[in-house]
């Protein structure tokens, strides 16, 4: 990281600086352990402590923070500590993605593929016959880009990441290391001797602009037509999307969550560590599965769910509050069955 002054930071993030805007940093760090010339944040009240100890030479806090005690630390104060350093940190990212140009040797480039402007190529990819890439798009060294796959402008794939054949990526599309998009769907068809004939699997993956896919997903090509991925939807680490499933707009998906052929998630959906969705149902817009979840109905838009197999989220509350006292209604039962045995035998 370059060196910057508070009064540039602020300035980048629309803050306002309390103390000396010429306090200088060089780097970021928690605001636990950050050192002088480092610049931190504090959102999250549990760390407020450490605020008072930090020896960060800048630090962002949000415009309602009102400290107990003096700090040696120059403040920008700003709406949104989290969003405002979250921004910085896309801005340092982006400077650092800057200076990647070109096409590193030894590599392979198809005579037919075309190739946008300022495009950076890492070293051992591959890029095959008539597939396009669009402007500023970097390419981290390993990839794997199959034939008349398209990719947009400002995208970024990271080492090893593998995209099969007639996929299409928007602009801005992130995918972190591993990947695979557009690998064969999981189709086989029982044959009265009892093997599995494989069906072909014709379609392909789309991913609409603003998407983010983590390390290790692996999203299936459609057997006809295409799985789709919406609009700045993010999918985490080690996620099994299958064929002809569609994702909703701004989705967000957890770590290790699977789900199966042709299902439809809306808009907003929030899906948690773990969760098991089942193949041809609808999770309708903002609907919301608890981590570990096994889901095999739809949901209806804005519903919450948890459990396997998954059922209403308050409910599920209310059940497990039941559950903690099942001890306790065991040994009242008994008392009264005693007073009803009482009862029987006086009379």
């Amino acid at each position: 990281m370059m060196a910057f002054t508070a009064a540039q930071i602020a300035q980048l993030i629309q803050g306002t600086v309390e103390g000396n805007p010429m306090a200088s940093v060089h780097a970021f760090g928690k605001i636990e352990e950050a050192s002088a010339g480092q610049l931190s944040f504090l959102a999250n009240p549990k760390y407020e402590e450490f605020f008072y100890t930090t020896n960060a030479s800048v630090v962002i806090v949000n415009d309602n923070f009102q400290p107990r005690e003096k700090t040696e630390a120059t403040l920008i104060r700003v709406p949104d500590a989290y969003s405002a350093f979250a921004t910085l940190l896309s801005k340092y990212q982006e400077l650092r993605q800057q200076q990647l140009s070109g096409i590193e040797q030894p590599s392979f480039v198809a005579a037919s593929a075309q190739l946008g402007n300022e495009i950076y190529l890492g070293a051992f990819s591959y890029v095959g016959e008539r597939a396009k890439i669009g402007d500023h798009t970097k390419i981290y060294p390993n990839c794997y880009i199959g034939d008349d796959v398209v990719i947009g402008k400002g995208c970024v794939l990271h080492p090893g990441v593998k995209i099969y054949h007639q996929c299409v990526l928007g602009n801005d599309v992130i995918i972190h290391a591993g990947t695979v998009l557009g690998g064969d769907g999981f189709g086989f068809a029982p044959q009265p001797d009892g093997s599995l004939k494989k069906v072909p699997q014709i379609g392909n993956v789309v991913v609409e602009d603003q998407v983010e896919i983590g390390a290790n997903t692996t999203i299936d090509r459609a057997t006809i037509g295409s799985t789709i991925i919406r609009k700045g939807a993010k999918l985490d680490n080690l996620i099994q999307v299958a064929h002809n499933v569609e994702i909703g707009s701004s989705t967000v998906i957890a770590a290790q969550a699977g789900i199966s052929g042709s299902t439809k998630i809306g808009k907003g959906v929030m899906i948690g560590g773990q969760a098991g969705i089942v193949g041809h149902i609808t999770l309708g817009d903002g609907s919301k599965v608890n981590a570990q979840s096994g889901v095999s109905k739809s949901l209806d838009p804005g519903k919450a769910v948890t459990g396997t197999p998954a059922y209403d989220y308050t409910q599920s509350l209310r059940s497990q509050a039941v559950s903690r006292k099942l001890p306790e209604l065991e040994k009242r039962i008994q008392e009264l069955e005693k007073i009803i045995k009482d009862l029987k035998s006086g009379s």
